[in-house]
């Protein structure tokens, strides 16, 4: 997928446009991405070079780990981002695009690590954990 795409979080106080290719949506379901969301991350990403942001200091980070963190909205509380330290690209989540995305789904990791209350009930690639080829 190419092109520019927008997006924001629910309030608009953060906004963001992207131009390039956008990688297939991802589906996390780590612990982590569970607690922030209530179900699970569905996320694309992008390099960092193609992402401008408007509303950056309405953005607050939290380190969720010693390699990453999650950007949200501090006004609406919409978690927007996904970053690994010391790479080059963001994790957007796909729900913060404005429609219509022709965003593909992908695969799932962290399958161990699922909820109890809830099935993943298609064909798509599963990985226990992190897979770098995901």
């Amino acid at each position: 997928m190419a092109d520019e795409h927008t997006g924001s979080c629910n309030c608009g106080s953060v906004r963001f446009r992207t131009r390039g290719q956008l990688r297939e949506v991802l589906f996390c379901h780590c612990s982590q991405c569970r607690k922030q969301t209530g179900l699970y991350y569905a996320a694309t990403n992008v390099l960092n070079r193609d992402i401008d942001i408007e509303g950056v200091d309405n953005i607050t980070w939290y380190q969720s780990s010693t390699s990453a963190r999650r950007g949200f909205c501090k006004i609406c509380g919409s978690a927007l981002f996904w970053a690994a330290d010391r790479q080059d690209y963001t994790s957007i989540m796909a729900g913060a695009f404005d429609g219509p995305t022709g965003l593909d789904a992908g695969v799932h990791i962290f399958c161990a690590d699922k909820g109890d209350f809830y099935e993943i009930n298609d064909d798509l690639p599963r990985f226990e954990q992190w897979n770098a080829s995901a």
